[in-house]
């Protein structure tokens, strides 16, 4: 899926074999993603606009080639059933048989970045189950990008949480949730909060795995992901 190239300059020789010496070497992720795009109706009105950006990762089982799949869930749903946004929306597809790969997802973030009129303060990044998993470790991977997260029914790496303690997020989970235990998405808010940031979590009492059709349909959701910003110190 991610293929590293792009050395610098060559290594320094060390004056002996077994010496340690310090290097520099700097890699680019080589990928290619298929992926739906969706612009707001007033895109091209204004040429000088910057729009808000929010990334979709879906689940497993929409992964593969065919990108009709991305359209079963979530916001790409909401979409082709006639739901309009104020937002870029953008919905890579995952290569078939793999997982998502953080540092590809957000290679793909920083690309869209610069090929539509995006406003850099605004990127955001959700997703569902296994696209859950992956909002939690593409902004662990560069929590710099992203002005909030929305994670549904997905979990992350609790020992690297403190590195968004001032990252914005809502995470949702349905507390009956057979596949991915609701535990993992309070493990994660613990820890954020511990670190010092003060996440939100909503816990749906009576839901399973579907988490996601609830959360979408919440228009509260896109008020408060809109209303935040990245610092300008923190965006890339």
């Amino acid at each position: 899926m991610a293929r590293p190239s792009g050395l610098t300059r060559p290594p320094r020789i060390p004056a002996r074999p077994d010496a340690l010496s310090p290097q520099r070497l700097t890699v680019q992720v080589k990928a290619e993603l298929s992926y739906l795009l969706a612009l707001p109706p007033e895109y091209h009105a204004n040429e000088k606009k910057r729009w808000p950006l929010v990334v979709f990762l879906h689940g497993i089982g929409e992964r593969g080639a065919n990108l009709t799949r991305v359209r079963r869930h979530g916001l790409p749903r909401l979409v082709a059933a006639g739901k309009t946004f104020p937002f870029i929306l953008v919905a890579p597809q995952c290569p078939a048989n793999t997982w998502w790969n953080a540092a590809v997802v957000d290679a793909f973030a920083g690309r869209i970045q610069q090929l539509l009129a995006v406003d850099p303060r605004r990127v955001y990044l959700t997703g569902l189950s296994m696209g859950g998993f992956g909002t939690w470790a593409t902004a662990l991977h560069n929590p710099r990008r992203y002005a909030a997260l929305v994670p549904v029914c997905g979990g992350g790496e609790v020992r690297q949480a403190e590195a968004l303690c001032r990252t914005p997020v809502w995470a949702f989970h349905g507390a009956k949730d057979l596949t991915v235990p609701v535990q993992r998405s309070r493990e994660m808010i613990r820890a954020v909060r511990k670190a010092g940031g003060h996440p939100r979590l909503t816990v749906y009492p009576e839901t399973g795995h579907n988490a996601w059709d609830q959360t979408y349909a919440d228009e509260r959701l896109y008020r408060w992901m809109l209303a935040q910003r990245t610092s300008k110190k923190r965006t890339l």
